[in-house]
């Protein structure tokens, strides 16, 4: 068990960070939840088909992706070469913009889809730099030993918020409909302000007289180069994408589940109490053996557990195979951001974390349209035991194209990246 002098809490800096993170994560999930369950209800109730229907929930994820991948580059760059937390802060004021609109336009009662539409390509915007800012500041938070329990701690404060969240935004749609966003405008004032309180931080050093795109270009070539983080990468990259079924989580809710706007709150909430309790579990007992197969294994659970909750009928049932669909996920997930973030210096980490966030959007926003897009073509339930399937396939493949990743049993990084760095020194400081 992580002793107190070994825990990322007794850091100021990452206690404001910590809880700005998760004041924005339960804003954001509340808010997509019900933009996704109002797209749904609003093309059902204008005559459209559930095929159809489930069409316009895929439009909601492309919008999002696009400005992601079109800005990611630039993105990573800024968050290498400008201050991380005044980054963080204004993508934070753009989310609590939206939050502002959707709001109005839900009291209303004026909300219709080219508005939901417009509201998601700012989102993609603000989550296009938040991303790489937010990512590649935590490790300049703590010192590198305990960066793994720091990143367990950060991805509690995320999966908290995907589970109350959910909660937020299905339970409090149910009282009054503008509720889920005037309680997200007040979450992201909280995040705006714990970011604040967040004193200054190292800044990786800057290559002098080095072009912007020379920069991305070179923070891509890391990417590629580095076999262990490319395999991580983009095995999330193909299993998500192919495996992601919470984009139909409002069809299930309706359609098939017959459940309504609470049980599609459970849905939400499902997977990410299983995936919290796996971080918590890692706050306290990290991981130190067979780091790599650990990983393949889980993203394999993951596809099984995807496969059965599409076939499944019972209320239960999906919620279990959705609990296990989360743990699976952030064992993962914990696995893959610290091989990342150990095995890359902190000049390029603002870079790299702009690659990885546009391959986890790939494999959630862009999942989500093709998720959507199947789900028209072929119907929802073979969309997601399809997809299910793809993970399972992914893990194959990538077990033979990529063998570091079965063959890594540590996070130990290279020797090259194993000297102090600038933020481990000021962290000595600390009493």
């Amino acid at each position: 068990m992580a002793s107190p002098d070994t825990s990322p809490l007794r850091i100021a800096n990452f206690r404001a960070y910590w809880l700005s993170r998760l004041s924005m994560t339960l804003a954001q999930y509340a808010m997509m939840l019900i933009i996704g369950w109002q797209t749904y209800n609003i093309a059902r109730d204008g005559g459209m088909g559930v095929g159809e229907a489930s069409g316009q929930l895929a439009l909601i994820g492309l919008l999002q992706f696009v400005p992601l991948f079109l800005l990611t580059p630039f993105s990573g760059w800024a968050a290498d070469h400008f201050d991380r937390r005044n980054l963080g802060r204004l993508t934070v004021l753009l989310q609590l913009l939206c939050a502002g609109i959707l709001a109005w336009l839900t009291w209303t009662d004026t909300i219709v889809l080219p508005w939901i539409f417009g509201v998601a390509i700012l989102l993609g915007i603000a989550r296009a730099f938040a991303g790489p800012a937010l990512s590649a500041l935590a490790p300049n938070l703590v010192p590198k030993a305990i960066l793994p329990n720091a990143i367990a701690l950060s991805s509690i404060s995320w999966q908290v918020g995907m589970i109350v969240g959910p909660a937020v935004g299905g339970y409090f749609y149910a009282v009054f409909p503008s509720l889920p966003y005037i309680v997200a405008g007040g979450l992201f004032l909280v995040s705006i302000t714990a970011l604040s309180f967040i004193g200054k931080v190292p800044q990786p050093p800057r290559p002098q007289n080095q072009r912007p795109i020379h920069a991305m270009v070179e923070g891509l070539r890391y990417v590629v180069r580095n076999k262990m983080v490319l395999g991580a990468i983009t095995l999330d990259l193909f299993a998500v994408f192919l495996a992601g079924a919470t984009a139909l989580f409002p069809v299930y809710a309706r359609d098939i589940l017959q459940v309504g706007e609470t049980g599609l709150a459970q849905l939400a909430m499902a997977p990410a109490v299983g995936a919290a309790l796996t971080a918590l579990w890692f706050s306290f007992r990290p991981l130190k053996t067979q780091v790599g197969p650990k990983m393949l294994w889980a993203v394999a659970i993951f596809g099984v557990a995807t496969i059965v909750f599409g076939v499944s009928t019972s209320m239960p049932l999906s919620l279990a195979m959705l609990f296990i669909v989360g743990a699976a996920d952030m064992f993962s997930v914990y696995i893959r951001q610290s091989l990342i973030q150990l095995h890359t210096p902190d000049e390029k980490r603002g870079r790299v974390s702009s690659v990885s966030l546009l391959t986890i959007s790939a494999s959630n926003e862009f999942g989500d349209f093709f998720s959507g897009s199947l789900a028209y073509a072929i119907g929802p339930v073979a969309a997601v035991v399809s997809g299910g399937a793809g993970a399972l396939i992914t893990v194959a493949a990538w077990t033979k194209i990529f063998p570091v990743l079965r063959t890594t049993r540590t996070f130990d990084p290279p020797e090259e990246l194993q000297e102090q760095t600038p933020e481990e020194k000021l962290q000595e400081q600390i009493p």
